[in-house]
């Protein structure tokens, strides 16, 4: 038996489904109120939260139900390593492990295993031979662990849910950025271009096979995808290869969603994703996730830029939620009128860090209630 949960604080009041809430939100419908969600929390936050150490709250998943957020779920496929490998332990000092990860990285981590981005020292594929073994390995179309169980899926997700599901449509490009490391992948577009296509080409037709294999089972509301393959400067990698060798595969997975009635898609993307926004709506992603704020800017200005074609999820900058009540309320202010007019929703645009305190976090949570909850 799973362990029991027991929400600290009222669901928000409304009239409407959490998935009628959702669809309306996103299509600039009428909703009783804003769809009400997080995206989580830093790792830390588990062990240095007095509410969460007390009431045993140790994951995400758990705090969603702690704080009784609307409910919102994704299916994801096997469409990446299959196998990855082995996670190995090659040399230990005081502070830190030396590993091998599933993407076949050598990684530096820390043994205390607090946040923090691995000190990446050299990737398993350089040249196309590597990328020839790994591929032949652990990118096999027909290995029997792509196949899905759709019936257990439909049993679970049937079409009289009452919250939005979606589809997750992978990485084209941001997770080939883990597997060769960021200064891999750049050297890797100029000395070895068409290893890179065949790579991108690999991971649209696992999403494919996987798509054409729930899409007609499952009816679902949206898709998702995760690329990070932006910082505050701009994208790590090039406009022209996005446009030319990203986008193209979008518009495949486009193609397939859009034939089973999906019209909203989103991709994690965090840093600033200006420079390749137009590319992605061309592609069919057209909605942002979590929205990094000082990376990007204000989601007011995109909102305004784009129109009722773009969508944003997220955007509540973090940094003024660690500043205490006063900024917390300023900045929320900001965003009423986003919420007013439809395709957005706000929560934390990234995990929410530690130096947020749990008395200010609950007055963000019991703020936001108050101006984008039922009245």
């Amino acid at each position: 038996m799973g362990k029991q949960i027991k929400p600290c604080r009222p669901k928000w009041a409304g009239m409407m489904t959490d998935r009628e809430r959702f669809n309306n939100q996103m299509f600039y419908k009428p909703v009783d109120r804003s769809f009400n969600m997080e995206f989580g929390y830093w790792d830390e936050n588990f062990q240095l939260w007095d509410i969460f150490v007390e009431n045993g709250i140790t994951t995400n998943e758990e705090a969603d139900i702690f704080f009784n957020f609307d409910q919102f779920k994704v299916l994801s496929g096997n469409v990446w390593m299959s196998p990855p490998f082995s996670e190995t332990v090659v040399q230990e000092t005081a502070n830190t492990k030396i590993l091998i990860n599933e993407d076949g990285l050598l990684a530096e981590v820390p043994k205390d295993a607090h946040d923090t981005i691995p000190r990446y020292i050299e990737s398993s594929i350089v040249t196309p031979a590597d990328w020839r073994e790994v591929k032949a390995r652990r990118f096999q179309r027909d290995d029997p662990a792509r196949i899905v169980d759709f019936d257990s899926l439909k049993a679970a997700h049937g079409p009289g849910r009452n919250y939005p599901l979606g589809v997750d449509c992978g990485s084209m490009i941001g997770r080939i950025r883990n597997m060769l490391t960021f200064e891999g992948l750049a050297y890797a577009m100029y000395d070895y271009p068409d290893m890179v296509e065949d790579m991108v080409e690999t991971c649209c037709v696992l999403v494919e096979d996987w798509l054409d294999q729930i899409l007609p089972h499952i009816e679902f509301d949206f898709a998702t995808g995760w690329e990070d393959i932006c910082f505050k400067g701009g994208p790590i990698v090039s406009v022209d290869f996005f446009k030319n060798v990203v986008t193209p595969r979008y518009k495949r997975i486009n193609e397939k969603l859009k034939s089973h009635g999906i019209e909203l898609w989103y991709t994690d993307c965090d840093g600033d994703v200006r420079p390749l926004l137009p590319h992605f709506l061309e592609g069919g992603i057209n909605c942002l996730f979590p929205y990094e704020v000082n990376s990007c800017s204000h989601p007011a200005e995109l909102l305004a830029e784009y129109g009722n074609e773009l969508r944003i999820m997220g955007g509540v900058d973090k940094l003024e939620l660690g500043k205490g009540p006063d900024a917390i309320r300023a900045y929320l202010e900001t965003l009423v009128p986003l919420v007013e007019r439809g395709g957005y929703i706000p929560f934390c645009d990234h995990r929410c860090p530690p130096n947020v305190t749990p008395t200010d976090y609950l007055f963000y949570l019991d703020l936001k209630e108050k101006m984008f909850g039922l009245s």
